[in-house]
């Protein structure tokens, strides 16, 4: 992969405003690599418990879990990948296994949870209409999402990632939610100096509802020789 999904879909003037520790984050993974993190995540989940059940069902498929915990530890995994199109959509971890299908780079985010660990799957994708997170291990959600750096303030050369448009796939079709009813879902990475880690804040909210689901934390990033999943 000589250019990521974030590159080829971001304007380079916007990608210019990344901190530079960030641009290593967004930018290729190589072929024969992984990018790996390890940190905390100081909250995840939801304290609405009748959330739950909703959740659950999303867990099948690695998406979000029903849980409401403080300090977990976990770890990410980010490898170059292609994702298919069609009912069928797979999401593939070696490049050359696919010619047809959407540059992409795969992540495994292993959430070490008091009940056990649990391991959130997705994929970005470049597609001709933009950046694209393909969520769970089947890619059944997804959210086309627009890209935002500040070029001062307090978030400062973070990356903001909102959706724009969240599609579900099922009985052989891609389904757009309406605006109305559609969840939103904004993630921010910022590099903090002062702690020489990135800090990570996802939020999920509903209209009328509010917030559905949010995890938020910090870790530690590099780029290494891939020796298969969660082995150094």
């Amino acid at each position: 992969m000589t250019r990521s999904p974030y590159e080829l879909t971001t304007p380079p003037d916007l990608l210019a405003r990344l901190h530079p520790r960030l641009r290593t984050y967004f930018g290729p993974v190589p072929p024969g690599h992984v990018g790996r993190g390890e940190g905390v995540f100081i909250v995840v989940g939801t304290p609405r418990h009748w959330l739950w059940p909703l959740l659950a069902v999303f867990a099948r498929d690695d998406v979000m879990f029903p849980v409401w915990e403080r300090d977990v530890p976990f770890r990410v995994e980010n490898r170059p990948a292609r994702v298919g199109h069609g009912a069928s959509r797979s999401l593939r971890s070696d490049m050359t296994a696919e010619r047809v299908g959407s540059v992409a780079v795969r992540a495994h985010r292993t959430f070490r949870f008091r009940s056990g660990h649990r391991t959130m799957v997705d994929a970005i994708t470049a597609e001709p209409h933009g950046l694209v997170d393909h969520l769970g291990r089947r890619g059944r959600v997804s959210a086309l999402l627009r890209a935002e750096v500040d070029a001062d303030g307090p978030d400062a050369g973070a990356l903001r990632l909102v959706s724009v448009r969240v599609t579900v796939r099922a009985l052989g079709r891609a389904w757009s939610l309406p605006t109305v009813v559609a969840p939103r879902v904004t993630l921010t990475e910022r590099f903090d100096d002062d702690a020489d880690v990135q800090r990570v804040s996802l939020r999920l909210s509903a209209p009328l509802v509010g917030t559905l689901y949010r995890y938020e934390g910090s870790f530690r990033y590099r780029i290494e020789p891939d020796t298969g999943w969660g082995r150094r």
